[in-house]
């Protein structure tokens, strides 16, 4: 009896240290002295394999940016990563408001709403106001991958000084230009060190006959309906023009009336009218201007983001082989100094709305998704695709396959959804080859050197939240038509004018009273 006794004693304490090893792996607390490295995802799979958890169910709402839906191929991969079941709801970019405002309003948003910008985040800041979303920031320090988003860019998101979102990192200045430096190398030209030189440039390639065919059918700039991601507020920085709000007589004004935005439409106003860029700007969509710079009918190409020279250089060697791009940002104002516009760390964000999501332990739930997601191999998967497939890994980095259109069609309207950026999620950088993409990737680390950040990014203003996009039409509608000349100087004045009556004026009242 007693060796008996003795062995069920000894079962029992190892069957007691066991369980106590198990609880412990469970933990998933770190101390704040000597914090542990976040769990990957594949931890997390088996894990989720060896608890048999449930997987937890989440529909997702977001924009697409492609032709059409992509299949399940990386939906698949990432709920086995994460012990999910996902439903994505993907809607047209363009239509993607319009959708978003609909759902709102009759209570059918998902558990996962993504906006579309940070105009559609604009808009929807006063139903945040009202408590129609979940406020996540408290509960961001219990997630150890959350937690790393970086803090001055949750700011910039925040809501009477509350956070209600996710965001997805952007670099703070991609814009420049991407030109044509076969022509500007032939005409004797290098990259424009001012706008003096850039206009030069814009002029030669209309008038120079760059490609060579004895015909003048090439123009400079191609450029589109966009003064914000066109060429036009690019080139606006680059006068001294300020990141949509600037400070002037010791009050935040808007860009529109300082000095440098008249210069500017001044200098597109002189381009248009020598015939240097495309006439119809004005009514010309993003599609038709790239097809315009692809065909190898334009030299310039401004604003935006430079690392689309990839997808231009791709298009543009079908129809000119020989042709060679390059990119350029460093372009002086009239009084010699240089300016990059930024954005405010992120291009769009998530939302998590109370009609959809019961409580908070559902919240938790999705939130850890997200915490997954910010995982190297779960970021990975959805921004890159399957390693072997959509990419390989050369040097560290990810190297997009040759079958773009095998990319664009099954990983892009995932990749879309990604928050966070590469310094926070830990994925891979890309492996570019191209020497005009190695060189923007230097131009963006440089553009931030030089950056400007708008005045208002996090403050709030509740008439500009209900007005200020319709209130901002009436100056893009004024700014195109100066530039095609149907207005002078005292029209412009008059439609700002007119904006600051129709709610500008509480606008800028509004703005000054947040800042301080």
């Amino acid at each position: 009896m007693k060796k008996s006794f003795t062995m069920l004693l000894t079962a029992l304490l190892t069957l007691s240290f066991m369980l106590s090893a198990c609880s412990g792996s469970n933990n998933s607390k770190t101390s704040s002295t000597d914090p542990a490295p976040a769990p990957s995802a594949n931890a997390n799979a088996e894990k989720n394999a060896e608890t048999k958890e449930a997987p937890t169910e989440i529909t997702i709402m977001l924009p697409l940016n492609t032709t059409e839906a992509p299949p399940d191929t990386i939906k698949n991969e990432v709920e086995k990563l994460t012990n999910t079941k996902l439903k994505y709801q993907f809607f047209p970019a363009d239509s993607y408001e319009e959708k978003l405002n609909t759902s709102f309003a009759t209570g059918s948003l998902p558990q996962v709403t993504y906006l579309k910008n940070q105009s559609t985040f604009v808009q929807m800041k006063e139903a945040i106001k009202d408590g129609q979303f979940w406020e996540v920031g408290p509960l961001l320090n219990e997630f150890p991958n959350l937690s790393k988003m970086k803090p001055e860019i949750l700011d910039n998101t925040k809501v009477d000084g509350k956070l209600y979102t996710l965001y997805i990192g952007r670099p703070l200045a991609r814009q420049g230009i991407i030109y044509r430096k076969d022509w500007a190398d032939k005409l004797g030209l290098g990259a424009p060190a001012n706008v003096d030189e850039l206009f030069a440039m814009a002029k030669a390639f209309t008038e120079k006959d760059p490609d060579g065919n004895g015909i003048k059918d090439t123009t400079g700039i191609a450029d589109r309906n966009e003064l914000v991601y066109g060429a036009f507020k690019t080139v606006s920085s680059w006068f001294g023009t300020p990141n949509t709000w600037g400070t002037k007589d010791g009050q935040l004004q808007p860009e529109f009336t300082f000095q440098q935005y008249y210069d500017t439409m001044d200098f597109f106003k002189k381009l248009r009218d020598g015939g240097y860029m495309n006439q119809d700007f004005a009514a010309t969509s993003k599609t038709d201007a790239v097809n315009m710079f692809t065909s190898g009918k334009a030299g310039l190409y401004i604003g935006g983001s430079m690392q689309d020279i990839d997808n231009l250089n791709k298009d543009l060697i079908k129809n000119v082989p020989d042709a060679v791009l390059d990119t350029h940002s460093m372009v002086a104002g009239p009084d010699g100094k240089f300016a990059q516009w930024m954005i405010p760390g992120y291009n769009n964000v998530v939302l998590f709305p109370k009609s959809a999501v019961k409580d908070e332990a559902e919240l938790k739930k999705i939130l850890a998704f997200f915490d997954k997601m910010m995982t190297p191999e779960v970021a990975n998967l959805m921004y890159w695709g399957i390693e072997g497939t959509h990419y390989t890994v050369v040097e560290g980095k990810a190297k997009a396959g040759d079958d773009k259109e095998l990319n664009e069609r099954e990983v892009k309207g995932y990749k879309d959804s990604v928050i966070g950026e590469s310094e926070t999620n830990g994925m891979y950088e890309p492996y570019n080859t191209l020497p005009g993409r190695i060189h923007a990737e230097e131009l963006i680390l440089e553009n931030v050197k030089v950056g400007v950040a708008d005045p208002t990014a996090a403050l709030d203003s509740a008439t500009y939240t209900e007005k200020g996009v319709e209130l901002q039409q009436i100056i893009t509608d004024a700014t195109y038509k100066y530039i095609y000349g149907q207005i002078d100087k005292a029209g412009f004045d008059k439609a700002v004018e007119d904006w600051k009556s129709r709610g500008g004026s509480k606008i800028i009242e509004e703005y000054n009273a947040a800042a301080k």
